[in-house]
This record gives structure tokens, C-alpha cells and sequence, in this order.
């Protein structure tokens, strides 16, 4: 993993940067659906559960861009990291508690749903906010509430406002005129991303999950 620290003097997005995070420290959210219906039919017949396949998916988008990957180090220095893995909830059903669980993304889907099943094997039943120790810097969160299928979702964070990276937050799917609907929302710092940013990143996914067969396994 490498830290891209960002020259602020020749980057276009300095006064917009500057204008959210100093003047109007600004955070937003935005929900949409994921129509996955193409992408359960697939995973069903293939047997691969549906969690890390949008963890994958996800994890694939932020990797493409940016934007999704800029943040402050250790240090408090500006930058962008060269890849991004996610950390995620996973939920204990005997006491309604969850843990934090971290996997190491890769482009093979394959090979990250593997390393994926270790890590909930391993980590899965160890009753922790974190369960998986030694997590990178270079992770974002992703959360699951698959009881409730949210028309909006907002988080409010209190670290001064300081904090760039993306937070998602899955619900739970739905059937509406025979397609299969996801709610997903995102909350983002407006200082490095703004709707354009969204709504690619959204419609990244809708490609996605309609050409699945490209990035799913053959069996």
C-alpha cells in the first residue's frame, strides 16, 4: 500500500477542497437502488452468498477512483492511497452485537470471496468491536442492516468534520416490478467528492451487477 500525499498547489480541486473542509465544512449522503436482479439469479445458481459479492463490488468502484481514496495519514498529511480494502460488519444473531472484520481486496473475485470465507471462519464467532486485528490504514467501512429496505440513511460523525473517506451502509433488498431492488447509501465529505462523484459511483455498480458473468466465476 503507498500514500500519494497530494500537492495542493497544483491540484484543481484546492478551492473546493478548501471551501468544504474550512468555510463550509460540508458532509453529505446519498441513497439509491442496485437493481441485482441478474446478480442473485447468478449467485444462487453458483452457490456464493450475496454480502461479499457487494463488499467486492464496492471495493472495486472506490478502487477505480480517487476520490474515494483521499484522506489525511497518521501524520495529518493530504493524500490518496494507491488501493483501499474494507473493513465490514458481521452480525451475532444470540445477542444482536456485531464485529469488525477486514479482508484484503484483490481484482480476482475468486480469490477474494476465499480469503473472505477464511476471515469469517476465523474471525466470524470472536465477540469484538474489532475481531480482526491489525487492520491497515487503508480500509473504508461497509455496514449491513439487511432487516429494514431504507429509502435514506445518514450517519453523523463527530471528529470535526475531518473525516474524507467513504462510509456505505447496505439494506435490505426488495421486489418491485419484478426486479430485484438493493438500497445502498453512501456518506461522503463533499471536500473531495461531489454528486458527479456519486452518481458514478452508482452507476459503476448497476454495470456491474448486470454484467456479473464477467467477474464471477465460471461453475
Amino acid at each position: 500500500m503507498i500514500f500519494h500525499p497530494i500537492d495542493m498547489d497544483h491540484w484543481s480541486r484546492k478551492p473546493y477542497f478548501e471551501h468544504y473542509l474550512h468555510h463550509v465544512r460540508c458532509t453529505y449522503s446519498m441513497t439509491a437502488n442496485i437493481d441485482i436482479t441478474l446478480l442473485l439469479e447468478q449467485l444462487k445458481r453458483k452457490e456464493i452468498k450475496l454480502y461479499p459479492a457487494l463488499i467486492y463490488m464496492i471495493t472495486t468502484v472506490v478502487n477505480r477512483h480517487s476520490e474515494f481514496r483521499t484522506c489525511f495519514d497518521s501524520e495529518g498529511k493530504l493524500g490518496y492511497w494507491d488501493s483501499m480494502s474494507s473493513n465490514f460488519t458481521i452480525f451475532h444473531e444470540d445477542d444482536k452485537t456485531f464485529s469488525n472484520i477486514w479482508t484484503p481486496y484483490t481484482e480476482d473475485f475468486q480469490e477474494f470471496y476465499s480469503h473472505y470465507l477464511d476471515d469469517l471462519e476465523k474471525y466470524g464467532h470472536i465477540k469484538q468491536f474489532t475481531s480482526k486485528i491489525n487492520e491497515p490504514p487503508n480500509t473504508f467501512p461497509i455496514s449491513c442492516i439487511p432487516w429494514v429496505s431504507f429509502t435514506g440513511f445518514n450517519l453523523n460523525i463527530y471528529t470535526e468534520g475531518t473525516y474524507l473517506l467513504p462510509i456505505f451502509t447496505i439494506g435490505k433488498f426488495f421486489k418491485q416490478d419484478e426486479q430485484i431492488q438493493l438500497p445502498l447509501s453512501v456518506q461522503l465529505h463533499h471536500a473531495v467528492c461531489d454528486g458527479y462523484h456519486t452518481s458514478v459511483l452508482f452507476h459503476e455498480l448497476q454495470v456491474l451487477a448486470d454484467h456479473c458473468e464477467k467477474w464471477l466465476p465460471n461453475k
